[in-house]
C-alpha cells in the first residue's frame, strides 16, 4: 500500500498493511525546522506548501493536513514594510494593523483600532450585519488567518476565491499522488467564537440563545461552502476543526444545542455533494462526556482525543465506545512530548497507542493536537520506524 491508500483504508475501517502515521504540526514547528522565513510560510501558498512537504518527507508521515487556505498572491500590495528583531518578524500593513510572527509560534495580529475589530453580540443584527463581516478584521483573521481577503463577495465567504486552492495544488504537486491530502474548515461554533470575543460568544449562549442560534445558522453556510469546495477540489478528507466545543468551554447540553445540529449540516453537505470524501472532527481537551454526541453529527472520525491530564479520553475506552462507527486519529500527548527526556520515552508512549488503537483497524497514529514548536525533530523521526516494525497487521 502507498500512504494515500493506507490512510484511506484506516478511515474506511478496513485493515491496511500497517497503522498510518500522520501528525499535525504547529506553525511554529515549521518556522523552527525549515529554512523559510515565518512570513513566507504564513502568508504565501508557495512557502507553506514547501514547508508542509519538507517536514512530511522528513518525518515520513502518510498524510498532510493543509490547515490554512491558499494565499492571495498580491498580499504584499497591502503591506507597508516587513522588519525583524529578536521577537520575530513584524508585518506592518498600510491599514495601520501590525502582525507579529514570532520565530517559534503562531502569528499574532494587532489591529490599529481594536475597539472596532470585532462586533459585539449585543449590537450584532443577524438580519443586517452579515453583509458587513469584512469590516471586522479579527473575524477574518480568526477564521482565515489573514487580515485581508481579496476577490470575494462582501459578507460570508460562500464562493472561495481561486487562490484559496493554491496551497492544496502545490502540495499535491510537490508531495505526489501517493500521499494523503487533507483540507481543513472551521466549524460554525468556531466561527461564532471568532466573530465575537470568546467571552462574549460564550455568554451569548446563556443570555440570548435564540439569537446565538440565528447567527450559527448563517455561519454554517460559510463552513459548508469551504468544506464542500475542498472536497470537490480533490482532497482525500476534510477536517472539521471544532477546537472550542470541548468540556473546558461548554457542557454536553450546550454541545447538543449549539454545536451538534450545525456540524451535522456540514457533514451531511459533504457526504451528499461529494460522496466518498470522509469528514472528521477535531475537538481539543475534555471530550469523554460527548463522544457519542460527536458521533451524532455524522462525522466519519475523531481527531485529537487528548489523554489525561490535558484531556480525559483513554484510547481503549474510546475505541470500545465509538471505534465501530468512527475512525480515530490521535491520543499521543502533544504537551508531554516536550517533557519526555529521550526518543525511547516517546516510543514507549506511542507503543501504548498502537496497542490500544490498532486492533481491528480504524486507527491513525498521531499526536492528539499539533506538535509543539520546540519538540525535537528526532522524536518525530523515530515514529516511522515504530509503525513499520510494530504497527503491521
Amino acid at each position: 500500500m502507498n500512504s494515500r491508500e493506507r490512510v484511506a483504508a484506516a478511515m474506511r475501517h478496513e485493515i491496511p498493511d500497517r497503522v498510518p502515521l500522520m501528525c499535525q504540526l504547529a506553525l511554529g514547528h515549521y518556522f523552527l525546522n525549515t529554512p523559510l522565513r515565518p512570513h513566507e510560510i504564513w502568508f504565501t501558498s508557495e512557502g507553506f506548501a514547501e514547508a508542509l512537504v519538507m517536514l512530511q518527507q522528513r518525518y515520513r508521515f502518510d498524510g498532510i493536513l493543509v490547515n490554512v487556505p491558499g494565499r492571495d498572491p498580491n498580499w504584499r500590495a497591502d503591506v507597508a514594510e516587513i522588519t525583524s528583531d529578536d521577537d520575530g518578524e513584524w508585518v506592518r500593513w498600510k491599514s495601520g494593523d501590525v502582525t507579529l510572527l514570532p520565530w517559534d509560534d503562531n502569528a499574532q495580529h494587532r489591529p490599529a483600532h481594536p475597539e472596532t475589530a470585532r462586533p459585539t453580540f449585543e449590537t450584532f443584527d443577524p438580519d443586517r450585519d452579515f453583509d458587513r463581516l469584512d469590516d471586522w478584521v479579527m473575524y477574518t483573521w480568526g477564521v482565515y488567518h489573514t487580515p485581508v481577503l481579496r476577490g470575494k463577495a462582501p459578507g460570508l465567504l460562500l464562493e472561495p476565491p481561486d487562490y484559496f486552492f493554491r496551497t492544496l495544488d502545490l502540495v499535491r504537486e510537490k508531495a505526489g499522488p501517493d500521499v494523503s491530502l487533507h483540507g481543513e474548515v472551521f466549524s460554525p461554533f468556531t466561527h461564532l467564537m471568532e466573530l465575537f470575543t470568546y467571552e462574549d460568544a460564550l455568554m451569548s449562549l446563556a443570555t440570548d440563545p435564540e439569537k446565538a442560534e440565528a447567527i450559527l445558522d448563517r455561519l454554517t453556510e460559510a463552513s459548508i461552502a469551504w468544506a464542500v469546495a475542498q472536497a470537490r477540489h480533490g482532497v482525500d478528507a476534510v477536517l472539521l476543526s471544532s477546537a472550542y466545543a470541548g468540556g473546558g468551554f461548554i457542557s454536553p447540553r450546550m454541545y447538543r444545542r449549539f454545536v451538534l445540529p450545525y456540524e451535522r449540516r456540514v457533514t451531511e453537505a459533504v457526504h451528499a455533494q461529494v460522496p466518498g470524501v470522509p469528514i472528521y472532527t477535531h475537538t481539543c481537551g475534555h471530550i469523554g462526556d460527548r463522544l457519542e454526541l460527536m458521533m451524532e453529527t455524522g462525522t466519519d472520525g475523531v481527531d485529537t482525543l487528548d489523554p489525561p491530564p490535558i484531556g480525559d479520553t483513554e484510547l481503549a475506552d474510546a475505541k470500545a465506545r465509538i471505534g465501530g462507527r468512527m475512525f480515530i486519529k490521535g491520543n499521543m500527548n502533544s504537551v508531554a512530548l516536550l517533557q519526555m527526556p529521550d526518543v525511547a520515552s516517546v516510543l514507549d508512549h506511542a507503543r501504548e497507542r498502537l496497542r490500544d488503537g490498532m486492533p481491528g483497524g480504524g486507527y491513525i497514529l498521531s499526536t492528539a493536537c499539533s506538535v509543539s514548536p520546540k519538540v525535537e525533530p528526532e522524536k518525530l523521526e523515530a515514529l516511522y520506524g515504530l509503525v513499520e516494525s510494530e504497527g503491521r497487521y
